[in-house]
């Protein structure tokens, strides 16, 4: 059985930012993974750790020796290689003397569009041993951060300055050398509660010998322990932690040793709006939350240490004293803000810029309250005076103290100020809805004022952008256009709204006014929604076909009502009448499309029954057609359609379309235009495709 052994790397630094230590464990796995495969390195699995102060990898089972690797190394054309005889030109011998094999060896194999003659040379595998100290010093060098630095005379560049390296295959070290910094056999443990050398003995013991040394170097491994601790101490004053997710791993990103502390804070501060406080103590701080049963805040949070036991009393002191002081700034914000009314702010909005070229936040909220209750007006009569009052207090929060010092917290501190100057309750609570969604996802706005604001904001931010010539291009789109139309197709899907792109950006158009080139800018904005719903279809599993049968409809119809076509579609076309109905309206589709305008169908043209009988069937067909769609019945509307198939093919068969009396020719084509005309208002058909 072979000596397979682990190895072990690890980079000793400075404290490395939070935000950085996920991304950079995952790429050091994966750049031990793929270098030692490229070293012909075998291995069976990979292990990665990261504290504040060390990034680490186990590579386990790694064999004694190198795998045997059989190379192919091509060389000149083969017709360049060999003689007439067969013998080896001047061409072969170089190349076979360049490759360190008899030019006897040499094969011809086929490349590209020729023949070519080949060296196939057999590698014995080198010991891991010496290919180690190269391999591990490239994963070293390999690793990269969004942002890096140099330090002292070095070259190297590293998130923070590395002070020791660490590397052993089992239990001997592997020696290699960057920047004056020799690799050794030891790591270091707690910066404070263990801060000597350690000398680690074997990998395999890496783990423990750090946990005896105060440093929990697995960070799944911290998140459990700050969770689970929380857990308890939240449940021993009767509440339970608010823990974030993205929080939890952020502060086990900025710990070693955790160590979760109770702490509180004077009851009169819960006086603050549950939000304010979350803010200060999350974004701040780093503390989390505590929540009693019913969901509302306690006057206690959890703090997280790096250090032991005994340093609680300490530690819970100091992040009282801290908090008491966030907590007083908080709330002399709240007050200051509290003493004028929103209403009051929005003249002084006309000091904000939205943008340099889209003029100031007030210019904005004019427009937001000219497309809110053009909205309003659409989708909820009555509503249009409350849509157009919270559109006009919508950005007022952006200019008081809380929001500027948390700006997470905008339209949130909005409502609460809505409510405190008298304002109607829907419209305090659009000012805190008019952000939602804010994530793929996220709940959409509640009530129907708050959905009202937020489309006319999303539509605005797209209309606005795309008239001035800025839209979104491969990876970069940093308004975030691409988001804002996503939110507006979750807003009229989840709330079953029967209004279509087109008409909100007609209303946010109107707002905008005078848009140069508008044209251009209202197809631009209906493609860009276009492409959001193609994508939005097929990530769903919904067929190309059927996608593309319906995506010319995507903006001219509601979400509600293309969904219902969709489906409509993918339930019927698998009925037997269908495929010929495929056929028979592609007949149609391939006279009529080439053809311009046509007059309308005079029945006094009509020479042969087929006409007729294919004029009698289009309008009782339109009439089942126009009755099931006004319902939304789009399966009835379907199904109405094979009472076309017979017709159409009859009449294809027995009668001369392109006639050489152009009257009867565009009467006829006319014809046939009308049945097209009516299948597109359900789907362009032409893009399925028949069963086989």
């Amino acid at each position: 059985m072979p000596d397979n052994r682990p190895v072990l790397l690890e980079i000793g630094s400075e404290e490395i930012p939070a935000r950085f230590l996920p991304g950079a464990l995952a790429s050091l796995k994966e750049l031990a993974e793929r270098t030692f495969a490229e070293y012909g390195i075998g291995l069976s699995g990979v292990l990665s750790y990261a504290t504040p102060r060390r990034l680490a990898v186990v590579v386990q089972g790694v064999p004694p020796r190198q795998e045997d690797r059989v190379r192919e190394v091509f060389g000149p054309p083969a017709r360049a290689a060999f003689a007439e005889d067969g013998s080896p030109t001047k061409a072969a011998l170089g190349f076979a003397r360049s490759q360190g094999v008899e030019p006897s060896s040499l094969v011809v194999k086929h490349k590209d569009k020729g023949e070519y003659v080949a060296a196939v040379i057999e590698e014995k595998g080198r010991a891991v041993r010496e290919l180690l100290p190269e391999a591990l010093k490239r994963i070293v060098l390999s690793l990269h951060f969004p942002k890096s630095m140099r330090w002292g005379q070095g070259t190297m560049r590293f998130v923070r300055p590395v002070h020791w390296l660490l590397a052993l295959y089992g239990e001997d070290t592997v020696s290699f050398e960057i920047d004056g910094i020799r690799s050794g056999n030891t790591t270091r443990g707690h910066r404070f509660l263990s801060p000597g050398e350690v000398a680690i003995t074997h990998p395999d013991a890496y783990p423990g010998t750090l946990e005896e040394n105060r440093v929990v170097v697995d960070l799944p491994a911290r998140i459990e322990r700050i969770a689970q601790g929380a857990g308890e101490l939240a449940r021993s004053v009767q509440g339970s932690p608010v823990m974030d997710e993205e929080l939890l791993s952020i502060v086990a990103c900025l710990v070693e040793y955790p160590f979760p502390v109770v702490a509180g804070f004077e009851r009169k501060y819960l006086e603050l709006p549950d939000e304010l406080l979350v803010a200060v103590m999350e974004g701040h701080q780093k503390y989390f939350p505590v929540a009693g049963p019913e969901g509302s805040l306690l006057n206690h949070f959890i703090v997280v240490s790096n250090t032991r036991a005994e340093n609680a009393d300490t530690v819970r002191k100091g992040a009282e004293r801290v908090i008491k002081a966030r907590f007083d700034d908080a709330r002399f914000y709240f007050e200051e803000d509290r003493k004028r009314t929103l209403q009051s702010r929005v003249e002084d909005l006309k000091q904000v810029t939205f943008h340099e070229r889209l003029g100031s936040v007030h210019r904005k909220t004019m427009r937001l309250a000219a497309a809110a209750r053009g909205i309003a007006g659409r989708l909820f009569p009555g509503k249009e005076e409350q849509a157009a009052r919270a559109a006009t207090l919508a950005k007022t929060d952006l200019i008081t103290g809380v929001v500027r010092e948390f700006p997470e917290l905008q339209g949130v501190m909005g409502s609460y100020y809505a409510v405190h100057d008298g304002e109607d309750d829907e419209v305090a609570r659009a000012l805190r809805e008019q952000y939602l969604p804010a994530f793929s996802g996220d709940r959409v706005p509640g009530t129907e004022v708050g959905v009202c604001v937020s489309l006319a904001d999303r539509m605005d931010n797209v209309a606005a952008f795309f008239s001035i010539g800025i839209t979104p291009t491969g990876s970069e789109d940093p308004f975030a256009l691409r988001r804002q139309a996503l939110g507006v197709i979750a807003i009229l899907t989840e709330r079953g709204l029967d209004v279509s792109v087109e008409d909100l950006l007609e209303l946010s158009l109107q707002a905008l006014g005078h848009v140069e080139d508008g044209q251009r800018v209202r197809e631009d904005v209906l493609r860009f929604f276009e492409q959001r719903m193609e994508a939005l279809l097929q990530g769903k599993g919904h067929e190309y076909d059927l996608v593309q049968s319906v995506l010319g409809l995507s903006t001219r119809v509601s979400p509600g009502n293309l969904y219902g076509r969709l489906h409509a579609l993918t339930e019927v076309r698998s009925e037997p009448w269908f495929d010929d109905f495929l056929t028979a309206a592609k007949r149609v589709r391939n006279i009529t499309a080439p053809v311009g305008a046509l007059p309308p169908v005079r029945e006094a043209l009509f020479q042969a029954d087929e006409e007729r009988a294919l004029a009698a069937a289009l309008e009782t067909v339109s009439e089942l057609v126009l009755a099931a769609t006004g319902r939304g019945d789009y399966r009835s509307a379907l199904r109405a359609l094979e009472g076309l198939v017979a017709p159409i093919n009859t009449f294809f068969d027995r009668v001369l379309v392109m006639e050489k009396d152009e009257s009867l020719k565009q009467n006829r084509l006319a014809l046939l235009r009308g049945i097209w005309t009516l299948l597109s208002t359900i789907a362009d058909v032409s893009h399925l495709k028949e069963r086989a």
